[in-house]
């Protein structure tokens, strides 16, 4: 365990020292019984959305407790996992004299929101095998860093890190450690959730735009310990995730075993693009993956994602990323997707 970690000294003092803004629905929470609610201003004519949303999204957070095994004081949901990173950048980071540290090639919008939140962005690169450089990492970090990101399974490279390099940065790194989950339902490795209550400085970051297919409805997940989350749910828009959202996203949380299936299916294409990719001439190198997608090393990255566009296929150049060039990123579509895909590649090659 990390004994030296201080959530009161990371948090800016700000952020501390406010006071949150309390909305109707946070001084009146509904027991379900019938009310006549003039408090928020509403239109009082019914039409399904015309009530502002619970606050707290109180239903969706103990479902997903429960499935997670963890309190509802750990759980803060966000308009798609951005917002949930950039409350972290705003709690605890103090513009012009913070830094994070993120490990390219990874998730690019790390990047993008530390320009934003005017916080000095240190990149120490993946080694050879797409694993973090734990003495670098240790090293990068000073008295002001208050970030760590870990993509695993990592965007764009596919492979979920090694969790005794992972573990060696939790105890040894003097700030939050957040560790992006965003694929990790396709992955054959334990969710860093089962360490929650080990690492104090532990955030995870889970969405429902990936295995759960709902990329449309804008729903990311933040788990940590309750102190964490207490700091940010201060900070927080009061209605950040709308009514529809809750709705569609309790519907397809509480149809777990349709989730799965998908999974298992898209596993299963997985296998057979890489089994197929390897065939395919101008494809050099095919990289571990753990995710929904194939990441492969090809002759000219630019020629051919050229032409798959061509041939209506739309893939990822991932070229301009560090340690990346001439890769194209292929996420697995449906079996009939990837029979198209694959009958293109060979003819390409």
């Amino acid at each position: 365990m990390n004994k030296i970690f201080n959530i009161v000294s990371l948090t800016r003092e700000s952020v501390r020292n406010l006071k949150p803004y309390s909305s109707a629905r946070d001084e009146y929470v509904s027991d379900g019984s019938e009310m006549i609610f003039l408090d928020a201003n509403e239109n009082p004519f019914e039409n399904g959305v015309n009530r502002y949303p619970d606050p707290y999204q109180r239903s969706l957070k103990s479902l997903l407790a429960e499935q997670k095994g963890v309190s509802e004081t750990n759980l803060l949901l966000g308009n798609g996992s951005d917002e949930v990173l950039d409350l972290i950048f705003r709690a605890f980071c103090e513009p012009n004299q913070d830094n994070i540290i993120t490990l390219p090639p990874t998730y690019g919008m790390y990047k993008v929101l530390s320009g934003i939140n005017a916080v000095e962005n240190r990149e120490v690169l993946l080694n050879s095998d797409f694993e973090p450089n734990v003495p670098e990492i240790l090293k990068t970090a000073d008295k002001n860093t208050k970030l760590l990101f870990i993509c695993s399974p990592n965007n764009p490279t596919g492979n979920a890190f090694s969790r005794e390099k992972v573990g060696e940065l939790l105890e040894n790194f003097n700030g939050l450690v957040v560790i992006d989950e965003a694929y990790i339902d396709f992955s054959d490795q334990e969710s860093w959730l089962t360490n929650l209550k080990d690492y104090p400085n532990l955030i995870v970051t889970q969405t429902l735009s990936k295995a759960y297919g709902m990329a449309g409805i804008r729903l990311g997940i933040c788990y940590a310990s309750e102190e964490i989350i207490a700091i940010l749910n201060k900070i927080k828009p009061p209605y950040n995730v709308n009514q529809l959202t809750q709705q569609q996203a309790l519907i397809r949380v509480l149809n777990q075993d349709a989730v799965d299936k998908e999974v298992t299916q898209i596993l299963r294409e997985r296998d057979n693009l890489i089994v197929a990719l390897k065939s395919v001439r101008f494809v050099q190198e095919i990289y571990p993956t753990d995710a929904n997608f194939v990441l492969a090393k090809v002759d000219n990255a630019n020629q051919r994602y050229q032409e798959l566009l061509e041939e209506r296929v739309v893939v990822r150049n991932r070229s301009t990323q560090p340690l990346c060039e001439n890769t194209l990123r292929f996420t697995v579509g449906t079996p009939e997707e990837n029979k198209k895909l694959i009958a293109i590649l060979k003819k390409l090659g």
